[in-house]
């Protein structure tokens, strides 16, 4: 089992993070608070989650230990998948979702694509115990450092890409994306993906 990966941050997208170490190039899945945590640094430390599948073999990159365990927690539910678990850690932060598992915020939960009532229900009724530890902790809530402003068409162009990879088709996702640059013309590309996740 990899418990981390610590090394050089050779490729970086919204979704995922490629890094190298030894000789070896790990692509890791990756949410947005760590996409932000890790963005603009030259070395980095990942934590793992690796899910072995007949059909595949993924590994999931955090910045915070907190943010692995609520990974872990949220696929342990039943119904909640690798994607789903990284589209709601990328909607919010550790300490958010913590909160809003702990207060039994349903709708909250349910502003996340792929996240009905019953599904949010049932979230909240297995984790609700689970998650005090890492309330208690700070959540270990990714720092949102770097994600400066770039040229609109390439912050629009990575949101859009990002958003695709998540599961959300590219026509609907680039007209969200637009209205959402034209009403902030500073936003950043995470902001752009947080906002366009509780829209589409």
């Amino acid at each position: 089992m990899i418990e981390y990966i610590k090394g050089q941050l050779d490729d970086l997208t919204p979704t995922q993070a490629t890094v190298e170490a030894s000789g070896v190039g790990y692509a890791l899945l990756v949410s947005l608070n760590t996409y932000s945590a890790v963005q603009g640094k030259k070395d980095v430390k990942l934590y793992v989650y690796e899910a072995i599948r007949e059909d595949a073999h993924l590994l999931y990159g955090f910045a915070t230990k907190q943010e692995r365990e609520l990974f872990t927690l949220l696929v342990s539910v039943n119904g909640v998948g690798g994607q789903t678990a990284r589209m709601i850690l990328s909607a919010f932060t550790p300490a958010e979702l913590a909160g809003i598992i702990q207060n039994e915020d349903v709708r909250s939960l349910k502003s996340v694509k792929g996240i009905g009532p019953k599904a949010a229900q049932r979230i909240i009724l297995d984790l609700r115990d689970k998650v005090m530890g890492i309330l208690a902790d700070g959540g270990g809530a990714a720092e949102a450092g770097g994600g400066q402003p770039v040229a609109n068409k390439a912050v629009v162009d990575e949101a859009v890409s990002a958003l695709t990879v998540l599961g959300f088709p590219p026509a609907p996702t680039h007209k969200v994306v637009m209205q959402l640059i034209r009403q902030q013309p500073d936003a950043t590309v995470e902001e752009l993906i947080k906002q366009g996740l509780k829209l589409l």
